[in-house]
Formats: C-alpha cells, structure tokens, sequence
C-alpha cells in the first residue's frame, strides 16, 4: 500500500486533495466514491490510487446527503420464526460486511389497518436506500408499490415468484416438499398425516400443495382428521401432535411445515411411547438448528434463508457493496431435502 500523505497544512486530506491529485473534479471523485458506472477504468484507477495515496476516507454524512438517503437498508418483516427472521438477517450482514452500509431491521404488524402508513412513516423517517421485505408481508404488493411511489429499492422474499427477478428472492418449496413426500411413500408410508402453516401465507399454501402433489401421484388422499392446523410455533406442533397421534389408526408418518411443529409432534409421540422412526416418521421444513437438536435428528427440508438473505442483499444493493463484490445471479434459490434418523419404514401400513 502506498504510503499515506496529509493534505495541505498537514491537514486530514479532502475530496479536493483527491480531485487535485488525481487530476480530474470533484464531481469526478464522488462518482467513483459512489461508484457510479458512467466512469472509463483509467480515470477511476487514476482517482482510486489518489484516494489510496492520500488515505483518504470519504465521509458518509456527506455521502448521505449526496443520495438523498441514509447508507442503511431496512429489513421489514411480521414472522413467527424468529430464527427465520435471524438467519437472514446473518445473511444480508454477511453480504454488506465490507460495504459503508448498515442494516436496520423493523418488524411490523401486518394486521394492522395502518400498516401502510406506518412503512410510509417509517421510509420517510429513516431515508434507507432500500428495503427487503420477508414473507408473508412481501406477498403484499401494496407494500411493493409503496416502496416504488417513495423511490425506495425493494426486494420481495417468497417460497414463489412474486415479482421480476431485481424485485424477487424466491425458493422451490412446493416442489421439493412434494420430494420429500415422495420419500415416505417409497419407504412404504400410506397414512401420511399433515401439519398446516398459518393461513394466509403463501409458504404454508405452496408447502401445502407439495404435499397433495405427492399424494396425487401415489394414488393417496388425506382424510380431514390428517390435515392439522398450525401456526409455525412449537406450541401449534404440540397440539397437532395430539390429535393425531390420538386417533385410533394414527399416521405412520407426519409432514410439518416447519422443524418447530415437527420438534413440538415429536415431543409428543415420546410423551405418548411412539418410537420415532420405528413407529412414526416425522420431517419438517426449514433445516434450523433445532432440527440437529433433537433427537432422532430430524429429517427436513432445508430452506436456503441464509443464501437468501445475501442474494437479496446483493440484488438490491450491488453498486454499494466493497468493489470485486461477486455478486451471484439467479432470483430462485432451490432447497433441497436432508434425511436424518427421523424417517424409516412404517412398522404396520
């Protein structure tokens, strides 16, 4: 690295130390600070060995004034699982690590009858430069059109498509929740029981729709006394678990929709002395951490929340993130099933 130098009067250099040196303006030498494309590579290698020279470190209240935005990016969201909301959170910070940006994480009530006035509120307020919005908000495409009327980047999170592909980060659940369906009926499961996520989101409904798929296909259907309710809370496996594991021709196997359910209809299959996997088979959906801290270790369907969290970080961002950023392409990130010690043959079909 070449060695630093003081700008005039011994004084902490300037953007106008770095224009001088560099030869070029001032508005030059925020371009490339910003890193705006409309540079040649021999005027921005001239400034950037300026700015290397000089150590310079350009200020962000000024760069915040130049945007118009503050150098922070929202994470907007209303989710029961808050390792979801965690582990993506890990992942956009993993993501903008190296960048000036910071991340700022609002949870919101998507319920409520102002919940548009107060993301209104709360964009005009903070002035980030961009927003990523987790399911089941990001299905609404008000919330969408609201970052769009506030010029406001926005990236829509979903288990689908639900916007174009600079708008969207979205994973395969429907079709990989079919997979591994297909995997309990291979193994010779017929009575396959079913844990719902929440209604309204459209996880739960594509989660819901793999299942049937295999189902169809198998030539199988699922009884109403199956089909359980439940919320992506353990206490909503706790209680699903004890329906149907309390009827008198129980399923030899259950899908939940989420590893906290099936960590909750485990619990009680060992309250009731089911045996897992011998008596009951059980999977979930997501590949937590609570899915290798049971035991039987759970089969699950690991849901890529962390790549999705960089991937929608580098999709709305990537003129900010540090230069040589390899910014990966592609809007659909597809998860893909782990078996663990919680499935086997059924004992009795």
């Amino acid at each position: 690295m070449a060695a630093q130098t003081k700008g005039p009067g011994g004084k902490q250099p300037t953007i106008n130390d770095v224009a001088a040196l560099a030869g070029v303006s001032k508005k030059t030498v925020s371009r490339v600070i910003n890193r705006s494309e409309f540079l040649t590579d021999k005027t921005r290698a001239a400034v950037e060995k300026a700015i290397e020279q000089l150590g310079f470190v350009p200020n962000p209240q000024a760069r915040a004034l130049a945007f118009r935005r503050n150098f922070l990016i929202a994470l907007l969201h209303d989710n029961p699982n808050a390792q979801t909301v965690l582990n993506f959170q890990r992942g956009v910070l993993d993501a903008i690590k190296d960048s000036d940006l910071a991340l700022l994480v609002r949870p919101v009530d998507r319920g409520s009858d102002k919940l548009l006035d107060d993301v209104r509120t709360f964009l005009e307020k903070q002035r980030p430069i961009g927003a990523m919005l987790l399911p089941p908000i990001s299905e609404n495409d008000d919330l969408a059109a609201l970052c769009e009327d506030l010029g406001v980047r926005y990236v829509r999170v979903g288990s689908a498509p639900l916007d174009d592909a600079k708008h969207c980060i979205s994973s395969n659940d429907r079709e990989v929740v079919a997979e591994a369906v297909r995997r309990l009926i291979a193994l010779g499961h017929r009575r396959i029981g079913f844990v719902r996520g929440p209604v309204g989101f459209r996880s739960a409904a594509e989660r819901e729709e793999g299942f049937r798929e295999a189902l169809a296909e198998a030539g199988l259907d699922l009884p109403p006394a199956f089909n359980a309710p439940g919320n992506y809370r353990y206490t909503a496996g706790i209680e699903a678990g004890e329906a149907l594991l309390s009827l008198a021709a129980p399923p030899t196997a259950i899908f939940c929709s989420n590893d906290e359910m099936a960590a909750g209809v485990m619990s009680v299959a060992h309250s009731k002395g089911i045996k897992v996997p011998e008596q009951l088979s059980i999977i979930g959906f997501d590949d937590s951490p609570t899915a290798t801290h049971i035991w039987p270790a759970l089969s699950t369907v690991r849901w890529p929340i962390h790549e999705m969290g960089v991937r929608a970080a580098q999709t709305l961002v990537p003129d900010f993130l540090a230069p040589g950023t390899k910014v990966a392409e592609g809007a659909v990130l597809a998860s893909t099933f782990v078996e663990r010690q919680s499935v086997a043959p059924p004992a009795t079909k």
